[in-house]
């Protein structure tokens, strides 16, 4: 999975279960119904922009113009990953950020694009669609990606959106996690490790498992292929959401190899609905949005489908990034799919509720204080006339500037169910 479940507080899911819910469904259908057709509709439009204008002819050469576009941007963006995360913040400079924020998203779209498309018509080239290569290189490359414990990389929308939130905004996580301001070389490494060997891996189970449709589901009768496609993989994506709770409780329980395998297992059930859906949206695409005009439509889908994601703070849901590692949550959270919109957003504002009530009650404390300091200051000038002193004022005075002292962020979050 692209994302991790990392960002919604227990706390959270446990003020109001009923809200939660609610939330959680909505948040699976937007994810299904508008993000992951979306992000189908920019990855077909520019990946068929490529094959129309880059060597229509020569295919060999238009990979590897691909290839170069793909993996040299791909690598470049890891690699400046902490220079850009730096430079560029919305507490330093709204404007600048969210215009480069942006920009990066959209190039980092078209090189994801293009560093799929190159991997995936090299190896269709040299291999072609023997059945035997076929599923030789995608049972391979599944193996090396579950004793890699990288599996996971290969879900897509619908079992994952990613926001468009500043925290985190340029980062890509690599396969060794190595820092690059400490261990240059070894970082340099590990970027070319994730890059290359995991990403390429990924596109071959991809290719494979999509071609093998192509072969099988009703080769002859492209309207009936498509619609099959995109049936049988919502079905699956249904029956995947359903089976998330009783994992959870499952893989909370499991330890060592036999959670891992039991996630693996479900992170390859996800996937046949993952790859039904994108192949039913893209061949529908291909049939009925304006199959006379291929040129407009390819634009059209490129273009708009970017426009929206950007609109609805959902377009790094388009981009191929990072490594993550197979169950590398604790307890069941590693079976949870990161489809988080309106669950961070609520979580947002009540976290917000949160730190506004903390302030309230330290200004309250501190109001209490200061005047309990300053009845004992005037206590304490009635007994020193009387030849009595307290030596308690100045504490107290220095307790209550303490209090006010306090930083935003050192504020503990209360539970959540505590707040209306």
């Amino acid at each position: 999975m692209r994302g991790s479940t990392a960002g919604i507080s227990d706390n959270f899911i446990g003020s109001n279960r009923n809200h939660y819910i609610l939330l959680s469904v909505l948040d699976t259908l937007l994810s299904a119904l508008a993000v992951s057709p979306a992000v189908v509709g920019y990855w077909r439009g520019t990946w068929m922009i490529m094959d129309h204008y880059v060597f229509p002819q020569q295919q060999v050469y238009s990979s590897w113009v691909s290839v170069a576009i793909g993996y040299l941007g791909h690598l470049l963006f890891t690699l400046v990953q902490a220079p850009m995360t730096r430079c560029f913040h919305p507490d330093q400079h709204r404007l600048l950020y969210y215009t480069a924020s942006r920009v990066y998203t959209a190039i980092f779209a078209f090189v994801c694009v293009n560093s799929w498309r190159g991997a995936w018509k090299l190896i269709e080239h040299h291999t072609g669609h023997d059945i035997g290569s076929l599923v030789g290189i995608t049972v391979t490359s599944v193996i090396v990606l579950a004793a890699t414990r990288t599996l996971r990389n290969i879900s897509a929308p619908p079992f994952s959106i990613a926001t468009d939130d500043c925290e985190s905004y340029f980062q890509v996580p690599t396969m060794f996690r190595v820092s690059g301001s400490r261990e240059t070389s070894l970082y340099v490494l590990d970027c070319l490790f994730s890059v290359l060997i995991v990403g390429t891996l990924v596109v071959f189970v991809w290719r494979g498992a999509w071609t093998i449709l192509d072969l099988y589901l009703y080769p002859d009768q492209p309207a009936c292929s498509a619609w099959t496609s995109i049936v049988l993989g919502y079905v699956i994506v249904l029956l995947a959401f359903s089976l998330q709770s009783t994992l959870k409780g499952l893989c909370g329980r499991l330890m060592g190899l036999r959670r891992l395998c039991v996630v693996d297992m479900y992170l390859l059930f996800s996937f046949c609905g993952t790859i039904n859906v994108w192949r039913g949206i893209w061949s529908l695409l291909n049939l009925y949005f304006l199959p006379d005009k291929p040129e407009a439509s390819y634009w059209i889908t490129h273009a708009g489908c970017l426009l929206i994601l950007m609109l609805i703070n959902c377009s790094n849901s388009i981009l191929v990034r990072g490594v993550y590692i197979d169950a590398e949550e604790e307890g069941g959270k590693c079976v949870v799919f990161p489809c988080y919109y309106l669950r961070l957003f609520f979580q947002k504002k009540r976290k917000e509720k949160l730190q506004r009530l903390h302030i309230q009650q330290l200004q309250q404390q501190n109001a209490t204080n200061f005047a309990t300091a300053g009845n004992r200051k005037s206590d304490n000038e009635n007994k020193e006339v009387s030849g009595f002193a307290t030596p308690d004022v100045q504490q107290s005075n220095n307790t209550a500037n303490n209090h006010a002292k306090i930083p935003l962020a050192a504020i503990p979050l209360q539970i959540l169910q505590d707040v209306p």
